[in-house]
């Protein structure tokens, strides 16, 4: 059986990264290929460092007696987040060793195994925001330049950027250009690549919107701390400004729903459920809110009532991702800014999304069986 290498982001406290992985895996495999994610420790999640505690003391006692106390209280607070922190990771590495299989050695730039190039059939990045440099991704292995050009191909992969930094395009218009086969996750990605290169990337859905509602709540898990009752759930890795947090308050008091917040360490519960916990409470959930890419793509597979929020943060705008998707899928309406009374929130027809689905799926699996050369009988 021949072997496929996935080279994408291993982010052990990201649902939609966990999800995408298995679900990238999962098409490969029902190919008929063999399949391994190869893991790069850039995305360990780990907490381990050095501590000059002599000097960390030092510097406390030159403080007052308030800066004290509020230094301690600081300190103690992080201790109490880092173990929720903890927690979390390990629910998601044990959800990846049940449903992803990694390589048990790792790759780096300053580690590439010898022979790397023909210990694997096929290589495969994406998907995923491998070709972010605002997030220390878009380097030479993203782009497979190890490996002969004929065995490179990239599945809808993401920039999450709308205009690559200048700093990176000479190395990104030569990767691009080596690249045999050419797909990519949003529109503002396949501009990035024609202004770069001339070449027309096909935009292919993100792998997770590759399996059924029914596929995912296979493997789906029910969460231990799910309200008994009718709940509003959030999923924000952005900032949520005051306005907002006020909005999403007033829209749970509005329709007596109870307010469940997935990503928000306060919520600590809830904050260490493992992505197949995740699949559940948005299964679950009677309203689903969210700045996630992702938290969007699983609201629709599971057809249930959400509203998007733009991303803030402190980079470059992220949101060309969620804008590709509802524009895809007719959704624009799934906008905040578009919802205008409490009968718009819960307002969702999803009668005309199985047959986009199916052409999105069956573009994308045409695209792979042209990509690693599989035969019509396959």
């Amino acid at each position: 059986m021949k072997k496929v290498a996935i080279f994408t982001i291993n982010d052990y406290n990201n649902y939609g990264n966990r999800l995408q992985n298995y679900a990238t895996q999962e098409v490969i495999r029902s190919l008929g290929f063999e399949v391994e994610t190869i893991v790069n420790p850039r995305c360990k999640n780990n907490f381990s460092g050095t501590n000059n505690v002599k000097y960390k003391l030092q510097k406390l006692m030159n403080k007052s007696n308030k800066e004290k106390y509020e230094s301690i209280k600081t300190k103690i607070r992080s201790l109490i987040n880092k173990k929720s922190q903890y927690k979390r990771i390990a629910a998601f590495k044990e959800f990846t060793a049940k449903n992803i299989i990694e390589s048990d050695w790792f790759i780096s730039n300053n580690n590439i195994p010898e022979e790397l190039s023909i210990r694997y059939d096929f290589f495969i990045t994406g998907s995923d925001q491998v070709w972010n440099p605002l997030l220390g991704f878009g380097s030479s292995i993203d782009f497979l330049i190890f490996a002969p050009q004929n065995k490179r191909i990239s599945y809808a992969p993401s920039f999450g950027i709308e205009t690559v930094p200048d700093e990176w395009l000479g190395n990104f218009k030569v990767w691009l250009t080596q690249m045999s086969n050419l797909s990519v996750r949003e529109e503002a990605g396949a501009k990035i690549i024609k202004e770069l290169t001339g070449r027309e990337a096909l935009v292919l859905v993100d792998p997770t919107l590759m399996f059924s509602k029914e596929k995912w709540l296979s493997i789906s898990k029910p969460a231990i701390n799910k309200p008994e009752n009718a709940y509003l759930s959030t999923y924000f890795l952005g900032h949520v400004s005051k306005v907002n947090q006020k909005r999403i308050k007033q829209i749970a008091m509005d329709n007596k729903l109870e307010l469940v917040n997935l990503a928000n360490i306060k919520d600590k519960a809830r904050f260490v459920a493992d992505p197949g916990e995740f699949i559940d409470y948005i299964n679950s959930s009677s309203l689903f809110l969210t700045d996630s890419f992702h938290g969007a793509i699983f609201s629709i597979l599971l057809e249930k009532p959400f509203i998007t929020f733009d991303r803030v943060g402190k980079t470059p705008s992220m949101n060309s991702r969620i804008d590709t998707l509802l524009s895809k899928f007719n959704l624009q309406h799934r906008k905040l800014e578009n919802i205008k009374n409490n009968d718009d929130i819960f307002n969702v027809d999803y009668s005309k999304i199985p047959p986009i689905l199916e052409t999105e799926r069956n573009k994308a699996l045409n695209y792979l069986k042209n990509a690693l050369n599989v035969k019509a009988d396959i």
